[in-house]
């Protein structure tokens, strides 16, 4: 382990080289982002500010840390999940001279001393990927929202729990709910988390997809993402869901549609992406059937109850990187990828760079926007904010020119028409 004292604490330094090529791939598929750090460069917007962050450090994160960084901002960071850094990529940043605390397999201790060692020196602004940077400022540092402008959050489990926070009174400095903007929840959520869960389960098992029964639980943006893309490789696709307008919605994209208790006697390959604790239970592993594959792509672990499945089991192995096979009491064998955590960030490498491109452009402009608001003097309630309609179609936009795409744009007339209530048949 690499460690120096009040600046990182990564696995090893040098795998900073390898980690350098990684950041540099992704550069080349974020178009959006590098012209945000071209376009402000020079006036270097940040300059004075400390950012830290607690996200997972991919190549793609990277990309957003250095260009936050090139635009002036102090940078010091942390990772959201145990199980999600790439340590060439830690690496990388801590030879660049950026603040970071980060490395696979961390324990639970050191995720929270890590995250504690990025907020020694109060930041102004926080950015967070699933809240427990915002948590652990409110819950140990409440002091510091004094001092803090705003923050701003990434994942979906996040913005509920911070919304949660603001109904309660309890949220001490206003949120940008970064994953509300349409460019990261619809693109990022579904496409982004459909292809990497694929391929984090690919990774873990090398299974083939076609033919199988494959259970997504949740049908919401990640939920559907993840059916869409198994429905691709040829699964047949089985969706259980707890509301009801999500369940009709899987049904008429042409998913079955089964409560949990029937789809786990089904299911060869199971997929959790719902944000709510214990939607696979001992109750459901001992139905499944032999050699059945189960994993998680939602944020935290707690969707499947593990305690319980180990209770239930007689044997437990290692078979693979990130594959744990359990042998049941009943003699059938069920197997546990990434140890529930994100499959698709623990087993393989995140999601692609094209769509962290748009969500990354977002962080970066929630945090100028905190800036601007903060320097012109206005005052922000301490809530959750959406970010602006018109910033969404911006992003958009820019990634359209950077594809080659043009699109059509309204006449004079038809905008006049767009709002004429007057107008009939």
């Amino acid at each position: 382990m690499d460690h120096k004292e009040g600046k990182y604490k990564v696995k090893d330094l040098s795998l900073a080289d390898a980690g350098r090529l990684k950041i540099e791939w992704a550069e080349s598929r974020m178009p959006v982002l590098m012209k945000l750090r071209e376009e402000y460069k020079d006036s270097k917007p940040f300059k004075g500010y400390k950012i830290t962050g607690c996200l997972h450090v991919t190549k793609e994160t990277a990309v957003l840390c250095e260009t936050l960084a090139a635009c002036g901002a102090e940078v010091a960071w942390s990772g959201c999940n145990p199980l999600s850094t790439n340590d060439e990529v830690a690496a990388a940043l801590a030879a660049n001279g950026l603040e970071i605390y980060a490395w696979y397999g961390q324990s639970v201790d050191d995720f929270y001393w890590s995250i504690e060692r990025t907020i020694d020196k109060v930041p102004h602004l926080t950015l967070d990927d699933g809240a427990d940077l915002i948590f652990t400022v409110h819950k140990k540092h409440p002091e510091m929202a004094d001092h803090i402008i705003g923050g701003s959050e990434e994942t979906t489990t996040g913005v509920h729990r911070l919304r949660a926070m603001a109904e309660d009174g309890k949220l001490l400095y206003p949120v940008y709910a970064v994953n509300d903007a349409e460019t990261k929840w619809d693109f990022d959520n579904v496409y982004g988390t459909g292809q990497s869960t694929l391929d984090g389960i690919l990774r873990a098992s090398s299974v083939l997809v076609a033919g199988k029964n494959f259970v997504v639980a949740g049908y919401g943006h990640c939920g559907r993402g993840v059916a869409m893309r198994a429905k691709g490789f040829g699964a047949n696709v089985i969706v259980t869901e707890v509301k009801p307008t999500a369940a009709l919605k899987a049904m008429l994209e042409g998913f079955r549609v089964l409560p949990m208790s029937e789809a786990c006697k089904e299911g060869d390959i199971f997929v959790t992406a719902t944000g709510m604790k214990d939607v696979i239970r001992g109750e459901h592993f001992v139905k499944m059937r032999e050699g059945a594959i189960v994993c998680n792509t939602g944020h935290y672990d707690v969707e499947l109850n593990l305690k319980e499945l180990a209770e239930l089991s007689n044997d437990t192995r290692m078979v693979r990187d990130d594959n744990r096979e359990y042998t049941l009491d009943n003699g059938r064998k069920v197997y546990v990828l990434a140890d529930g955590r994100l499959v698709n960030l623990a087993a393989a490498e995140g999601h692609p760079s094209e769509v962290m491109d748009m969500s990354f452009a977002n962080q970066f402009m929630a945090h100028l926007t905190l800036v601007r608001k903060h320097e012109a003097g206005e005052v922000m309630e301490n809530t959750v904010y959406d970010l602006p309609e018109e910033l969404d179609q911006e992003i958009a936009g820019v990634k359209l020119e950077t594809m080659g795409l043009s699109i059509d744009s309204l006449t004079d007339e038809q905008v006049a028409y767009a709002t004429d209530y007057s107008a009939g048949t």
